[in-house]
């Protein structure tokens, strides 16, 4: 699996996300009604009231934002990797998305290059792409997908290619990363707790680490996915 990918021409992603308000009762009265109207499904399975259900807000494009995007790429030293991670994050969402997205024309702009995340082409790739619009802002031509034909479109995502065509299972990044005995990148928190930290502890720097490790087990599924060996801590490098 993925022999003849060249890794160095991959950008490791991962985002995290939160609601656009504190909480449900900070809304304005008309997003009030539309998440209502929203939420109708998600109350209906765990029955919880759209102020209970409201944290989860962050999921949806149109009711969140985004507040890290942390990448990371390959380099080859010889018959060895090293794997540099970025992050770009902060509370005003506009800046993350215009850093990340001149980072990307600068540096991940060619059909050889592509990007990578887990649960990517669900999650994260259209959520960046949705909130570039909503922001005013171009999409990267990587995300930018609209018509372009399959074999042109370079977004990699670990969930798909795991599944080997069984597109009924969900597998987590934190399940995946066990089967492979990877570490877990959820030993502090995980996405359910994005939004406590960012709205009621006030803890970006917590976040950003999150996201980072997400994107490090990213990478070392990908070495796992072809059979080489995992990354060690002084072959991973913040800058």
């Amino acid at each position: 699996m993925l022999r003849n990918l060249d890794l160095t021409q991959i950008l490791v992603l991962d985002i995290e996300t939160v609601p656009q308000y504190p909480s449900y009762d900070e809304l304005p009265e008309a997003w009030k009604y539309l998440w209502d109207k929203k939420a109708i499904a998600l109350r209906n399975i765990e029955n919880l009231s759209q102020t209970e259900i409201y944290p989860r807000a962050g999921i949806f494009a149109e009711f969140g934002k985004i507040i890290c995007i942390s990448c990371g790429y390959f380099s080859s030293s010889g018959k060895s990797y090293q794997f540099r991670v970025k992050s770009f994050y902060g509370k005003d969402e506009a800046f993350i998305l215009r850093e990340f997205s001149q980072m990307l024309e600068r540096h991940f702009n060619d059909s050889a290059h592509s990007l990578c995340a887990h649960n990517g082409k669900e999650f994260d790739y259209p959520y960046i792409a949705r909130r570039c619009l909503l922001n005013g802002l171009e999409i990267p031509s990587l995300l930018n997908t609209a018509g372009k034909k399959p074999w042109e479109i370079n977004l990699l995502d670990t969930m798909e290619l795991w599944k080997f065509g069984d597109y009924k299972s969900y597998t987590s990044l934190e399940l995946l990363a066990a089967s492979f005995g990877i570490p877990t990148p959820k030993d502090d928190i995980d996405g359910s707790k994005v939004w406590s930290v960012f709205w009621q502890d006030d803890n970006l720097e917590r976040i950003k680490t999150y996201c980072e490790k997400d994107v490090i087990t990213v990478a070392q599924l990908l070495l796992k996915f072809r059979n080489e060996s995992l990354l060690e801590s002084h072959q991973i490098i913040t800058v």
